[in-house]
């Protein structure tokens, strides 16, 4: 009815498949993963609602390209996720951003290019353990509300 099918041979790596089929091609290829955090804060010198204390459920979206590597893979899904969970998240999860972060004001402008830092930073570091070619962070995008979002995009961090 659906046309659901159960395979008739699951495909075995060095029988069916070679291992330098894995790698289907030499492109740059942007992965992206997206994470939420609830953080309090306030704005300093801003005449509007959000000189109070108040919270917000964040979103963030990653974008990060590379080269594939000999699997076919530009980065693990789950090494960005472990990233985030033990360099990122643990400054902002559930936190009070004017404490747990450096000294700025915790606009949303500010938060992301400090949030692009730190990926960036890590990357690095995964880079070197993991043998991944050419990781770029191509951009951060932070959601303070479900209609607004502050960005930022490696061709402008990259210029000083």
């Amino acid at each position: 009815m659906y046309g659901f099918k159960i395979v008739d041979k699951l495909q075995k790596i060095d029988k069916d498949i070679k291992r330098d089929q894995l790698k289907y091609h030499s492109k740059r290829v942007l992965v992206s993963k997206e994470f939420t955090f609830d953080s309090a804060h306030h704005l300093h010198c801003y005449e509007g609602k959000c000189k109070n204390l108040h919270g917000h459920t964040y979103k963030v979206i990653f974008g990060i390209s590379g080269y594939v590597d000999h699997h076919g893979l530009v980065i693990d899904f789950g090494d960005i996720k472990n990233i985030w969970k033990s360099e990122i998240e643990v400054h902002l999860d559930h936190k009070y951003l004017n404490e747990s972060l450096p000294p700025m004001n915790t606009t949303a402008e500010n938060i992301v290019v400090w949030i692009y830092e730190k990926m960036v930073a890590a990357l690095q570091e995964e880079k070197r353990q993991k043998q991944y070619s050419g990781l770029e962070v191509e951009f951060v995008r932070l959601y303070e509300t479900p209609t607004s979002y502050a960005e930022a995009r490696r061709e402008w961090m990259e210029i000083e």
